[in-house]
């Protein structure tokens, strides 16, 4: 679990990056797991888009992604979700 100081930490690191994903209509799946898991691996932080034709609920699908890939919810502000996992060989962000 991350603490605040962490969060915001980790929200001011995010500012410059552009999402990676976007989730459309289909909503999560498998493959979008196994993908976002693979990234987070590569880069420890990463965004997702929402897009306007998913029927889905934003908070569904940050918890899904999350727990599928067993990563952190740093944020979730519009239709963008911001997650963390510490990488296990290429660590690059060190938490305060």
């Amino acid at each position: 679990m991350l603490t605040g100081k962490q969060k915001r930490y980790l929200r001011s690191k995010t500012h410059s990056l552009k999402p990676v994903f976007q989730v459309g209509k289909a909503g999560v799946n498998e493959n979008l797991i196994k993908q976002t898991e693979d990234v987070l691996e590569a880069r420890e932080l990463i965004k997702i888009n929402i897009l306007q034709n998913c029927a889905y609920d934003k908070h569904t699908i940050a918890e899904e992604l999350a727990s599928g890939a067993d990563a952190h919810v740093v944020q979730i502000i519009g239709n963008t979700i911001v997650l963390y996992k510490e990488s296990q060989e290429s660590k690059q962000i060190e938490l305060p």
